[in-house]
């Protein structure tokens, strides 16, 4: 049985006849019935085509199966195949086992009037471009008469349904690449990249899914990690402070003021403090006054506000004192050390374009790709599962920062809600177990992009997980309580609060 509605079209009933020996397999007779039962289930089941059900049943059809009742009739039985098999969101296969199929002829005075097709056969389900995999077995009879010269099937059984496979098989899930690319196709998601650090060693790097349609990922896929950047120029900033080269509470207009906020006093009140803590006062993005300019939503350090101009502002502000870009800055104090070859803030000639994870739509259709040439410090880096899982082991390792900075990246800057806090460049979910352990986090959302990552120090784990679609998110709960358990319980708790 397909998924709940097995279209086994297999008959069989039990008359006063009389039986025949079983014909051979070079006989006509079974050459004949093999070639209606093609028809019947490699064109009409397999395609989902009517026409060989309506010309191949006999109109006096009648159809018995052992979990799906009784059909007494052809009209009923082809409304069942528009309504049920073609409808299904796969496409079910039959396959007969062609060792297996017997063919038995029916006599009466001795003229053939016609035969008994006994055998078994599998049950696949296909969806999108994966292979199709096994979820049951039958046997079947199927009855053929002669009507008007015409082979036509009029009853039949279906029987002994062994269902085989479960919706996903969780041992393998996300480890096994048909299993999980069959998972992420029910889901609508394209591609997905997962990196997982247990213990303070990489476990796993795994790319699953297709770049684009018709083309595979490659575990080097290069993605478009959205706000996944911020972590990125977090640290960038974080160890020019613990080189002395940097303050976390000078005010930023020592070095940088946006025009549109030099008539504001509040702008002497920007730190880096506050950008990396999201305490700023700016909007996420400029453009909500209708004259377009940035502007101040409410005085600086005195609350919470995501905001990826606070990141900007603040790239700004250190590129005027360095004279370099946050390009150059990150790649000497992060990319090269770190060996993240494949990781860029912009695209540019040695970006290999053929890796890239393009952007999905919720229906599966895809976003045109936007091709960043501008540094941003919040939004847009380039990178794959390998480097940032490397970024994040290295985080998980101190970031080369002294313990007491290190501290303070994940101590309380400000309070987002009642069970967690921002720190510098990452959000904290506080007591996400009994021991009152904690967990980093940070994502990145922008259109066909969802990506998450989400470090424990107190058992030197960290998960790392990319998507290219808007359907993204869906991808996230499992994953999280596949890899971190109870831990990843205790976040999700969190985060539904």
């Amino acid at each position: 049985m397909v998924k709940g509605f097995c279209l086994s079209v297999v008959l069989g009933f039990f008359f006063m006849f009389t039986v025949k020996a079983q014909d051979a397999k070079n006989t006509h007779l079974y050459r004949t019935l093999f070639s209606k039962d093609s028809l019947l289930f490699n064109i009409g089941f397999n395609q989902c085509q009517i026409e060989p059900f309506e010309n191949l049943i006999s109109d006096n059809f009648e159809f018995y199966h052992d979990q799906a009742g009784l059909t007494k009739t052809k009209v009923d039985f082809i409304l069942g195949i528009k309504n049920g098999l073609c409808k299904q969101n796969y496409q079910p296969l039959r396959i007969l086992d062609e060792g297996q199929m017997e063919v038995y002829p029916l006599y009466n005075n001795g003229a053939l009037y016609g035969a008994i097709q006994t055998g078994t056969h599998r049950f696949y389900a296909k969806e999108g471009l994966l292979a199709p995999y096994l979820t049951s077995t039958a046997k079947f009879t199927h009855v053929w008469i002669i009507e008007n010269q015409e082979w036509k099937l009029v009853k039949g059984l279906s029987y002994d349904h062994k269902d085989l496979a479960k919706p996903f098989n969780d041992s393998i899930l996300f480890k096994d690449k048909l299993e999980t690319e069959r998972w992420l196709a029910s889901k609508q998601i394209p591609a997905l990249g997962i990196g997982f650090i247990n213990h303070g060693k990489i476990e796993q790097l795994s790319v699953f899914g297709n770049l684009e349609t018709n083309k595979s990922a490659p575990l080097n896929t290069i993605w478009n990690v959205a706000s996944l950047t911020k972590p990125i120029t977090a640290l960038v900033v974080l160890k020019l402070v613990n080189a002395g080269k940097w303050n976390l509470d000078e005010p930023l207009y020592h070095f940088y003021t946006d025009p549109d906020l030099a008539k504001d006093s509040n702008v002497k009140k920007l730190t880096t403090r506050l950008v990396l803590s999201h305490q700023t006062g700016l909007p996420n993005w400029r453009g909500g006054e209708p004259d377009g300019k940035l502007t101040f939503e409410f005085e600086p350090g005195t609350k919470y506000q995501y905001s990826g101009e606070g990141y900007e502002y603040l790239r700004k502000a250190l590129e005027k004192k360095f004279k370099k870009s946050l390009a150059n800055l990150a790649s000497k104090l992060i990319f090269i050390p770190l060996k993240m070859n494949d990781t860029k803030f912009v695209w540019d000639k040695l970006l290999d374009s053929s890796r890239f994870a393009k952007w999905h739509t919720k229906t599966g259709g895809q976003y045109l790709t936007e091709k960043n040439t501008t540094v941003n410090a919040a939004d847009n880096l380039l990178t794959t599962v390998a480097d940032y899982t490397q970024f994040l082991l290295h985080i998980l390792n101190g970031a080369g920062l002294s313990e007491s900075l290190y501290k303070e990246m994940m101590a309380e800057q400000v309070r987002i809600n009642k069970y967690k806090h921002f720190g510098l460049g990452w959000w904290i979910d506080e007591n996400i177990n009994p021991n009152k352990d904690f967990a980093l986090i940070h994502g990145g959302d922008d259109k066909g992009v969802h990506t998450i990552v989400f470090i424990v120090p107190s058992s030197k784990k960290a998960l790392l997980i990319f998507t290219n679609s808007d359907n993204g998110t869906d991808a996230f709960m499992d994953i999280l309580l596949k890899y971190l358990k109870e831990d990843g319980d205790g976040i999700l708790n969190i985060e539904m609060k």
